[in-house]
């Protein structure tokens, strides 16, 4: 079915698109909307690997209600694929259910279809539904949003405009500049300005189902969980409406690839082994932000990678094979951020560029900007302040070497401060020797001469 199912009292199916509103548990295997044969085949490949299972605990696992899994452990009793051992629990209404040897050599041959145990999926039609129900551009970001989530920076007001508008549009972003000033650490505060309205958060399948294949979405390294509200019965008499538990309510996802990226990436992941796929990096980033981070660097050539990007990011749709060679359309609902410090124009040809309607320059710090970040780190590090040891910093050693500033050297020159002063059990200080001794040892192109020149 392609959307949540309810009963008419006639008893055909009536549908209604699928979102975080109606997102109601299934009472029955034809709501789940899912084939019965595929949700079979789970169960007894879960029976298989636990060994004993009651209709709760398989539920546990399966994130399918009670009444569902009654149904389903009927189905393979009358199959003879298990049997009850006896009564589970305190309460004396669950049974205890254990494969017979037929449903263990049921369970072996369905191990060699897929050996995926765990959350039952959610069809490829309820999934679309979902997206649809929840895109990132509907989410409004006003400026005090964008300045709250970039204050660590100390971006120039220009652009905390930029990033502002970018991001409420939800099309792709291009951060280009010299490296050092914060252009991954930009894609860490957009992840912020999306957490901090309301809609910041996303309901995530743990699975979903493509033609009979199982494709794994729910990541725990990209998605994080938040606690979903409870909803109290409005009445003594109404029972709590039980929610879907195969989604997970979770933070606007922020996935990251970088330098490892290839094309083999962008597309579905079969595990041969296993019999089953894991979804690619942008797809988990659907109703967030997905940054390529040091765009241009990738094993695969730009060229090549921009055209695998173009028809994503004008029809914010993704197409995906399975290996049974069976292609389907699937949302691409995600702020793409390409993060480079080369030439925009070496990188793409006008026709790409345009598809990218949001490009930001992230400039090299002014000296009044770098002391602003200065004192900032210096207040985060717990080093005392002094406005006369950055005005050495600035014209002892960025002057005299002609060095470019970047956002990032504070950071780096204070925790190399911190380091030396640990090292040799003193308290850190902008002290002309500590900073001296931290140039000295980070930037290292000029380190032969500041060498030959503190040691005089």
């Amino acid at each position: 079915m392609s959307s949540a199912a309810t009963m008419t009292s006639n008893g055909s199916a009536k549908t209604q698109p699928l979102n975080a509103r109606n997102l109601t548990a299934p009472t029955t295997i034809q709501e789940t909307g899912l084939p019965e044969e595929l949700l079979l085949q789970l169960l007894v490949r879960t029976l298989y690997t636990q060994g004993e299972l009651t209709e709760r605990s398989a539920g546990e696992i399966m994130k399918l209600p009670y009444g569902v899994m009654k149904e389903l452990f009927t189905l393979i009793q009358r199959e003879k694929l298990c049997e009850v051992k006896g009564h589970g629990e305190s309460l004396g209404v669950l049974l205890r259910y254990v494969l017979t040897e037929a449903g263990r050599q049921r369970a072996t041959a369905f191990m060699d279809l897929c050996r995926y145990v765990g959350p039952a999926p959610v069809p490829l039609n309820q999934y679309i539904d979902m997206i649809k129900s929840q895109p990132v551009n509907s989410l409004t970001i006003d400026r005090r949003t964008v300045t709250a989530a970039t204050e660590h920076l100390v971006l120039t007001p220009g652009t905390v405009d930029q990033l502002g508008e970018a991001v409420n549009s939800g099309w792709a972003i291009f951060l280009y500049g010299p490296p050092g000033n914060g252009k991954t650490v930009l894609a860490e505060a957009i992840g912020k300005m999306l957490e901090a309205v309301g809609g910041g958060e996303v309901y995530i399948p743990y699975a979903m189902e493509v033609d009979g294949q199982i494709i794994q979405v729910f990541d725990p390294i990209t998605h994080v969980r938040v606690e979903a509200p409870q909803e109290a019965a409005r009445s003594l008499i109404e029972a709590k409406v039980e929610k879907d538990t195969r989604w997970v309510l979770c933070k606007r996802p922020i996935e990251f690839a970088g330098g490892e990226l290839t094309m083999a990436t962008l597309d579905l992941s079969f595990n041969a082994s296993a019999k089953y796929y894991k979804a690619p990096p942008h797809i988990k980033a659907n109703g967030g932000v997905f940054l390529i981070d040091d765009f241009g660097r990738q094993l695969v050539r730009p060229r090549d990678l921009l055209n695998r990007w173009i028809v994503p990011l004008e029809k914010r749709v993704d197409y995906l094979t399975l290996h049974t060679g069976k292609v389907f359309q699937i949302p691409f609902d995600t702020i793409v951020l390409f993060a480079t410090n080369l030439e925009p124009a070496k990188l793409a040809d006008e026709a790409f560029l345009r598809r990218i309607r949001n490009k930001i320059y992230i400039a090299d710090p002014t000296p009044e900007r770098f002391t602003q970040i200065f004192e900032e780190v210096c207040r985060k590090k717990g080093v005392p302040y002094d406005p006369e040891a950055v005005q050495y910093l600035l014209d002892g050693v960025y002057v005299k070497y002609q060095l470019n500033m970047r956002s990032c050297h504070p950071r780096d020159l204070i925790e190399q401060i911190v380091s030396i002063a640990k090292f040799n059990g003193v308290p850190p200080t902008l002290s002309k020797t500590f900073i001296d001794r931290a140039c000295h040892t980070y930037f290292f192109v000029e380190a032969a001469e500041y060498d030959q020149n503190t040691s005089q």
